[in-house]
């Protein structure tokens, strides 16, 4: 049991061990059906041409944001991954079409080539651990969501919208001064808006 005066770091810590217990289980129970009912309920999002949607890679036993994805580009957005440019700066987006070449990154991660070019995301996808209803996540703690979001948000503004299994759903999580909160988040089960005071 974690101290009521514990940091909001060092919950977040204790809280990442189970809810990536708990995310690796629906993984492997809901995967491929999650990840099509989720590109289901992406005709909620609105996006169309001129839209540049900021996805992911998927790492082992996140929600696989490809299906959506494709879905968001048949409707005429551009699609975009992350390449991780610096420990402490703010991810970098490079187009990407299914079938296009990736080079591996960081964390296990996988981004396009050099070639691809840069784009700015006006919808991002984020993945997670945790969410609750205030829009906070649960991350691995890198901060790179926090700060791209932030970077994104002094410009001409963004879209943050997690990716999730509904269960990965907290009553509310420890949240930090720098913390980005989400503007949706869509699961298997539809979209949550998130209603802030």
């Amino acid at each position: 049991m974690t101290s009521s005066s514990s940091s909001p770091s060092a919950l977040k810590q204790s809280l990442r061990r189970e809810a990536l217990r708990l995310r690796r289980g629906l993984s492997d129970r809901l995967g491929p059906a999650a990840a099509q009912a989720v590109a289901a309920w992406g005709d909620r999002l609105s996006v169309g041409t001129g839209s540049v949607i900021g996805g992911y890679w998927p790492l082992p036993g996140e929600l696989d944001p490809r299906p959506l994805m494709e879905a968001l580009a048949a409707r005429g957005a551009a699609l975009a991954l992350p390449e991780v440019t610096a420990p402490d700066a703010p991810l970098a987006f490079r187009g990407w079409s299914p079938g296009d070449r990736l080079e591996p990154g960081p964390h296990g991660t996988a981004h396009p080539t050099p070639a691809a070019p840069r784009l700015i995301p006006t919808l991002l996808l984020v993945p997670l651990l945790a969410f609750d209803a205030k829009g906070f996540r649960l991350g691995f703690g890198g901060g790179y969501y926090d700060r791209t979001l932030d970077a994104l948000r002094r410009g001409d503004g963004v879209v943050a919208v997690g990716l999730a299994f509904a269960a990965q759903q907290s009553p509310a999580l420890p949240s930090e001064p720098w913390d980005q909160p989400l503007d949706m988040i869509l699961t298997e089960e539809g979209l949550l808006t998130v209603v802030r005071a």
